[in-house]
C-alpha cells in the first residue's frame, strides 16, 4: 500500500490535547474572577450548550452567561483568557511527534467535532493545524459526515486516533476492515467504566498517544482485521 493509499485521522481533545486540563484551568481561573457560584453557572450553560448542540462550545456558554449577567465587566477578561489560553502547552507528551511519525506513511489529518470558531482557533494555537499540513475538519457530528469524509480524503485505509469509544464503534461499522481504530486511555470518556462496558473495543488499545510511536505499519493496518 503507497503513502497515498492511507490517511491518519487524528480526534483533538483529550486525544493530541488534554482538554480536561483546560477545563480544570477554566473552572480555577473562573472562580478566581467571578467566584463560585458563576463559575458553578457558567458550567451549567455549557451542559444546556452541549446538550442543544452536540458538542462543546465555551464561547456559546461565555455568550448565554452574559445574556443573564449584561453588566458583569468581567466577561472581557473571561473571554481573553479563553482566547489566549496557551494551548501548545496543554498538548500530551510526543502527540506531534506521533503525527509526524504516520506522515512517512501516509496523509495526516485532523477529524474533530466542535464549534466554528473556537475549535479550529485551539488547533491552530496549539501547532496541530500547521503539523498536519491545515488538513483539518472540523464536524458537529463528525460519525454522521462518513461519506463527506470519504469524499475529502479518499483513501484505501483509514486509522483513526479518537478518545471516544462510540465515535470509534461508529465510524468501524461505516468502514470496516478498510479502517483501524486506535483508542488512547486518556481523558475523562475514556476512563468510563460505564462508555467502556457499553461500546466494543477498539482494534489497538493504548495507554498514551505516545505510544504510537511504537507501532510500525505493517502493524497498524493488520490490526484492522481483528486477532
Amino acid at each position: 500500500m503507497s503513502k497515498a493509499d492511507v490517511v491518519f485521522f487524528f480526534d483533538v481533545d483529550n486525544t493530541l490535547l488534554d482538554n480536561d486540563r483546560v477545563a480544570v484551568d477554566l473552572k480555577a481561573y473562573l472562580t478566581r474572577t467571578v467566584g463560585a457560584v458563576a463559575e458553578q453557572r457558567y458550567w451549567a450553560l455549557f451542559e444546556e450548550v452541549r446538550q442543544e448542540l452536540g458538542y462543546a462550545d465555551y464561547l456559546g456558554a461565555l455568550q448565554k452567561y452574559r445574556v443573564e449577567n449584561p453588566r458583569d465587566t468581567h466577561l472581557l477578561n473571561i473571554s481573553s483568557y479563553l482566547l489566549n489560553y496557551p494551548f501548545g502547552d496543554r498538548l500530551y507528551p510526543h502527540a506531534l511527534e506521533v503525527v509526524a511519525h504516520v506522515q512517512q506513511w501516509g496523509t495526516a489529518a485532523i477529524l474533530s467535532d466542535g464549534d466554528v470558531v473556537f475549535q479550529p482557533h485551539k488547533i491552530e494555537c496549539a501547532g496541530i493545524g500547521a503539523a498536519v499540513e491545515e488538513h483539518v475538519l472540523v464536524y458537529i457530528h463528525k460519525e454522521e459526515e462518513v461519506a463527506d469524509v470519504e469524499h475529502r480524503y479518499p483513501a484505501k485505509h483509514y486509522v483513526l486516533v479518537d478518545d471516544k469509544l462510540w465515535i470509534l464503534a461508529s465510524m468501524k461499522e461505516a468502514w470496516g476492515s478498510r479502517l483501524t481504530t486506535v483508542f488512547p486511555n486518556q481523558g475523562h470518556y475514556a476512563l468510563d467504566p460505564e462508555t467502556l462496558k457499553k461500546y466494543p473495543p477498539a482494534d489497538l488499545h493504548i495507554e498514551r498517544i505516545g505510544d504510537l510511536l511504537e507501532f510500525d505499519f505493517e502493524t497498524l493496518m493488520a490490526a484492522a482485521n481483528g486477532p
